[in-house]
């Protein structure tokens, strides 16, 4: 777990003494070099009996040092050298309460190991040169508080991160120092600091001298203190603070749907007279009656007082509660971690209740006891709002399972990299990136010199296709495909692809090359030119790979993936994505990386997983500078999205796809879509655009976009339904919701059974329906296998059918649908009508 120590104690003003030493210290932090070092010989000998003795009085009188890491390593091994090392930085931390003594002068000014940036250690913001003298005068002179913080680190920590030289420090310090100046209270245009970085041999550390121009200011407190340390633990180890957050969000979450679940089981045993939990029950029942008779909003932060009492105790009995409270230690364990990177002791743990992250569980409570008070369990409202949640969440799950398998990934490699290339002399077909090639590439794709011209690479890849070359061939199909500065023409394209396909096989007929193989497994594998037959591509595959072609390593490893035209069989995948992966292919690091994350054709490895996560992202992006290629584009924009192999950057992303949608790249303009549609405020330009291109994927019906369509007609669906970003218009709505049910989208069908089940919006059709919930749930919807299952139950607005309603839940139950469960443990209760209405729930 990363931990550093920060200690931040000030030397007060006005005596010549106090003055004097704080001339010495900012010429001791800056020039501390000189001192004779223990030899290695005596270093691991036993402390002296003197050094044991300075201890235990240091410990006395500053008992805080015993939370230093010099203490603990000494305390481990009490060897001269850790002795030396705990009485050097207990002396300097606490330099405040000694720093008029006699000799402590002396004892700085002679300080080793100080890392220079010039003819001394010392450095501030910026890169002015620092004058040693005149900032020590300046210091010395200054009539207000100085602050004199220590950072400290473990030196296994500071190496792993790269805070072991002064570099690192100064740019970090720099960054953080208004966040600083305001943990002192001090304005940053006042706020002055200078630091020198001490490379210790356990733990290198750092010493600032902090201060405001205007000597009134400045005021530091035990929270500014924690906010500093919490700050820099944030920057020095962004790293594994990412995943700790990370960690800690998903227990967080854990907790929330546990006490959810706990809840529904607790209004289920109520309802069947079966309750596990009388005190819950009664607690719950009180709360009720009293919100009969509240006035106003009823959510926690509006209740008077003794109603909180009453929820807080309610939430405090819940998380005793077996599933709940293994849910709130794992959640503890990882907040502690969290404050154990910067607090030296760790507060109580509190009760559930007084934890302000988890105010929704007792804004559930309180919503549950006001529908027990009004006579109402609204079963109804409740799984809906599950739906929702659960649905958002399948949906962007579904889009990183198509972003992740789509071709819009994939890479034509340039052929100049190929060394066996064949002698095109006196054929009239060729596959050749001649300069006339490049030059109509740079006008496709644009460089940095270069405008993105589609009208001019279409002129130079015609006279290029009329000398012969295969792949502007090629590439003319591509740019009418996409419609690429020309209206698409789906014909015109399946022209273009059929005669380089046929190029292609001229070429190979000529001489067998692992280049033509693999372009021609790709357009078998992606069915351009041809029909698709994955068959065929696999065997293309087969002869590059042999040859040792990584891309053609790749796309073969990704066809036993997938068990796509070969048996499917994870093992030969990964093998060959390992292959590919160590000749520098990005694409395969990714693949790797995937498998080492999820255990399939391998071991489970997150160690490895991130390293070729990463690998594929640097690679990528060295891959995209040379080539701009949109597919290359489009993959970073998702791999900065996600955070995977970089930080997530949604600036960067949007950048990428934007770049990458111009090229007619379907997958980045549905991305940058719904990243427009997903910002709290976006711009109705941005908005216009985001919905303008949904609408030109969800209408066009020549090209076939590999399950982006009916995401992209869902997604306006919703929007339309909704009415976040547009007006709210119904019939739209259902027309688009309509078209992506149509292709097979089980949340579309879904919500269209929902609506013309309701009747609010639109006229209710029981017959539609049942059609369209029935589809969604023979597809394998959770929630509309239990709206059916608890219609036939019930025979609600359909005929009872027991078995059908058995058939129903069941599926749902098995998928973890709580109500799914609640409906079939009450069959024999739940047919029989009075139970309907209950005393307190109506269903």
């Amino acid at each position: 777990m990363p931990r550093l120590i920060l200690k931040c104690p000030y030397l007060k003003s006005g005596t010549e003494k106090v003055a004097a030493h704080l001339s010495n210290l900012i010429t001791y932090m800056a020039t501390r070099s000189g001192v004779e070092k223990l030899s290695k010989g005596n270093s691991n000998l036993p402390s002296t009996v003197n050094q044991e003795e300075l201890i235990k009085q240091i410990i006395k009188e500053f008992p805080g040092s015993k939370n230093l890491f010099e203490y603990e390593d000494y305390i481990e091994n009490k060897t001269i050298e850790n002795a030396s090392e705990f009485i050097t930085i207990s002396l300097e931390q606490n330099l405040d309460k000694i720093g008029q003594r006699k000799n402590y002068v002396d004892y700085i000014a002679n300080r080793p190991r100080v890392e220079r940036m010039g003819p001394h250690g010392l450095f501030t913001g910026g890169d002015d040169e620092i004058v040693l003298s005149r900032i020590a005068e300046e210091v010395a002179n200054h009539t207000g508080n100085v602050w004199i913080p220590i950072i400290s680190l473990r030196r296994e920590d500071s190496i792993s991160t790269g805070y072991d030289i002064a570099e690192s420090w100064h740019n970090m310090l720099s960054y953080f120092a208004p966040e600083i100046a305001a943990s002192m209270k001090i304005p940053i245009q006042n706020f002055r600091w200078y630091a020198a970085f001490h490379n210790e041999s356990h733990h290198p550390h750092v010493h600032m001298v902090c201060y405001s121009v205007n000597h009134a200011d400045g005021y530091l407190t035990k929270k500014g203190i924690e906010k500093m340390k919490s700050g820099l633990v944030k920057n020095i180890f962004k790293n594994e603070m990412q995943i700790i957050y990370a960690e800690q969000t998903q227990r967080r979450d854990q907790l929330k749907e546990e006490s959810k679940g706990v809840f529904v089981k607790l209004i289920s045993e109520m309802k069947s007279d079966a309750v596990q939990n009388p005190k819950i029950e009664e607690l719950l029942l009180h709360l009720s009656e009293r919100l009969k008779h509240t006035k106003g909003k009823k959510v926690y932060g509006y209740l008077q007082p003794n109603l909180k009492v009453i929820v807080d105790e309610i939430a405090d009995e819940l998380s005793k509660e077996e599933k709940v409270a293994e849910a709130y230690e794992l959640w503890y364990e990882m907040r502690e971690e969290v404050l154990h990177s910067y607090m030296d002791t760790l507060p109580e743990r509190l009760l559930l209740s007084q934890q302000k992250e988890f105010k929704s569980i007792k804004n559930m409570i309180i919503a549950e006891a006001d529908k027990i008070a009004k006579g109402i369990v609204d079963l109804e409202k409740l799984d809906n709002a599950e739906a929702e949640r659960f649905n958002d969440n399948l949906i962007e799950t579904d889009e990183i399972e198509i972003m992740e398998s789509s071709s819009a990934f994939e890479y034509e490699p340039i052929v100049d990299e190929l060394e066996d290339e064949p002698d095109f002399e006196n054929h009239y077909v060729f596959v050749k990136w001649t300069d006339e090639y490049k030059q109509a590439r740079d006008y496709l794709f644009g460089t940095d010199d270069i405008l993105q011209d589609f009208e001019k690479a279409l002129k130079l890849f015609i006279t290029e296709a009329e000398r012969g070359n295969v792949l502007a061939t090629f590439d003319i199909g591509r740019i009418y495909a996409d419609g690429l500065g020309v209206e698409k023409n789906p014909d015109k394209a399946n022209n273009h692809y059929v005669k380089a396909l046929a190029g292609f096989q001229e070429v190979e007929s000529i001489k067998a090359w692992k280049y033509t193989e693999y372009r021609i497994g790709k357009m078998f594998a992606t069915g351009l030119g041809t029909e698709k037959n994955y068959q065929k591509a696999a065997q293309w595959f087969d002869l590059s790979a042999d040859k040792k072609y990584k891309y053609a390593q790749y796309s073969l490893g990704a066809l036993y993936h997938r068990g796509q035209g070969v048996e499917q069989d994870f093992q030969t995948a990964f093998a060959l994505y390992l292959k590919s992966a160590k000749q520098g292919f990005p694409y395969a690091d990714y693949e790797v990386a995937k498998m080492y994350r999820d255990g399939v054709g391998t071991d489970k490895d997150e160690m490895k997983s991130n390293q070729h996560f990463q690998k594929a992202f640097r690679g990528l992006e060295h891959l995209e500078k040379t080539s701009h290629d949109d597919k290359i584009q489009y993959r970073l924009g998702w791999m900065l999205q996600n955070g995977i192999g970089t930080e997530i950057d949604i600036a960067r992303a949007k950048e990428y796809f934007e770049k990458s949608a111009k090229m007619g790249n379907t997958f980045s303009g549905y991305a940058l879509a719904k990243l427009i549609l997903k910002e709290e405020n976006p711009s109705k330009e941005e908005v216009q655009k985001a919905i303008k291109f949904l609408k030109s994927v969800a209408e066009d019906d020549c090209n076939d976009f590999n399950s982006i369509r009916p995401l992209a007609s869902y997604a306006l669906g919703k929007i339309y339904l909704e009415g976040k970003c547009v007006a709210k218009d119904i019939n739209q709505a259902v027309l688009f919701l309509m078209k992506s049910a149509k292709e097979n989208n089980q949340w579309a069908s879904y919500q269209l059974g929902k609506l013309f089940l309701q009747g609010n919006e639109i006229t209710k059709d029981t017959d539609k329906a049942v059609f369209y919930l029935t589809k969604a749930a023979e597809q394998g919807n959770q929630f509309a296998q239990y709206i059916l299952g608890k219609m036939y139950l019930l025979g609600k607005d359909v005929l009872r059918d027991k078995e059908l309603a058995i058939k129903w839940l069941t599926k749902s139950a098995e998928q973890g649908n709580e109500y799914a469960k609640f409906f079939l443990d009450n069959l024999d209760k739940l047919s029989q009508p009075s139970f309907l209405f209950s005393k307190w729930f109506r269903i």
